[in-house]
C-alpha cells in the first residue's frame, strides 16, 4: 500500500554531513547531561513506599501535594491511578521512618482533610531491590544491543550490524539525555519504553537495509549513494504510514492516558521520532562511512571457462 509516491529519489545522503553534526551534537549533550545531572530515578530503583488511596469524590492532587509538603515530603510523587477517585503516592526512603510508620503518618495527615479516604494498597521497595532492578535493566539493554548486532551481521553483513547498533544506541542515549536534562522521573515503565524503542528502531533499519541489498542486485550501474537514496525513498511511504499511525496512538496516550502513562508515552514519542531519523540518516550514513559496496552483499557470478582445446 502506497499513499505517498515520490517520482524522484530524495538525496538523503547529500545531507549526511549536516545530519552527522546534529547527531554528534545531540549525543554529546545527552552524555554531558547524564554525567553531570544524572537520571531522576523513581521509587522502583531507589526504593521507597507506594500508597494507593481512594476518595469518594474526585481527588484534589494539589491539596495532597500540599499535605505531603507540610510533612517535609515535597519530592513525593502524586498521580491519579485508574480513575479520578484513586490516587497513587510514591514516597522516597526516609531513614527516620519505617515503611509502616511512613504510610500511617501520611494516611493520618490526609484523613485530617478528608475522613472518607480509604487505603487500598501499601507496598515497600527496599533500596537493595531497587539497585538490583537498575542493574538488571542495564543488563537487559546490553544483551538486547548485542543481539541486534549479531542479528544484523548474520542477516546482512558486519558493516550493517555496526551501523544498526550505533543508530539504536544513538536513540537510547538521546532519550536518556532528555530525561536527564528535564529531570523527568525514570521508572520501570520508562525502561520498558526504551527497550521497546530498541526493537522498533531496529525494525526500521532492517527494512531500509533489506531494500539497499535488493537495490545492489537490481541497480548494477548505480553508485552507492544512488542505491541508498533510492532505497530510503522507496520505503518513505511505509515509514510515513507506519510511524504516523504509531505516533498518533502514542500521542493519544500522552495527552489522555493520565500521569501513570505520561513518562512511558513521552519516552516512546521521543524514541519514535529519533528512531526514524537515525534509521535514515545515522545508520545509512555509517554504512557509507564503513565503505559498503556491492561485493559485500552480492556474490559475483564466475564466468565458465571456455575449452579451447582441439577435438581429436
Amino acid at each position: 500500500m502506497e499513499f505517498f509516491r515520490f517520482s524522484r529519489n530524495i538525496p538523503f545522503m547529500r545531507w549526511r554531513r549536516t545530519g552527522a553534526v546534529i547527531s554528534i551534537l545531540t549525543f554529546v549533550l545527552s552524555v554531558f547531561f547524564l554525567a553531570t545531572k544524572g537520571l531522576n530515578l523513581g521509587v522502583d530503583f531507589t526504593g521507597g513506599t507506594v500508597l494507593e488511596i481512594s476518595y469518594q469524590q474526585t481527588a484534589d492532587l494539589n491539596k495532597i501535594r500540599t499535605v505531603l509538603a507540610d510533612l517535609e515530603m515535597p519530592d513525593a510523587s502524586v498521580q491519579n491511578f485508574g480513575t479520578s477517585h484513586d490516587v497513587l503516592i510514591r514516597l522516597p526512603v526516609k531513614p527516620e521512618f519505617s515503611s509502616a510508620q511512613l504510610s500511617e503518618t501520611v494516611l493520618e495527615a490526609l484523613k485530617k482533610s478528608d475522613s472518607s479516604i480509604e487505603m487500598r494498597r501499601v507496598e515497600f521497595v527496599g533500596p537493595q531491590v531497587g539497585k538490583e532492578l537498575l542493574e538488571n535493566g542495564a543488563l537487559a539493554l546490553l544483551f538486547v544491543s548485542l543481539g541486534i548486532v549479531v542479528y544484523l551481521a548474520l542477516r546482512f553483513e558486519w558493516k550493517f550490524g555496526i551501523a544498526g547498533i550505533i543508530a539504536n544506541l544513538h536513540d537510547v542515549v538521546i532519550i536518556l539525555g532528555f530525561f536527564s536534562f528535564f529531570q523527568w522521573e525514570f521508572s520501570l515503565t520508562v525502561l520498558a519504553a526504551v527497550l521497546a524503542i530498541l526493537g522498533y528502531s531496529v525494525n526500521e533499519s532492517v527494512v531500509i537495509f533489506d531494500r539497499i541489498r535488493e537495490n545492489f542486485r537490481k541497480l548494477r550501474r548505480a553508485t552507492v549513494t544512488q542505491v541508498i537514496d533510492n532505497a530510503i525513498t522507496q520505503t518513505m511511504s511505509r515509514t510515513i504510514i507506519t510511524h504516523g499511525s504509531t505516533q498518533m496512538v502514542v500521542i493519544s496516550m500522552l495527552l489522555f492516558g493520565g500521569e501513570v502513562l505520561h513518562y512511558f508515552s513521552l519516552a516512546l514519542t521521543i524514541g519514535i521520532l529519533f528512531g526514524i531519523y537515525s534509521s535514515i540518516m545515522v545508520g545509512s550514513s555509517i554504512i557509507m562511512l564503513l565503505g559498503v559496496k556491492r561485493e559485500d552483499l552480492v556474490k559475483l557470478e564466475k564466468k565458465p571457462q571456455q575449452d579451447d582445446g582441439a577435438v581429436v
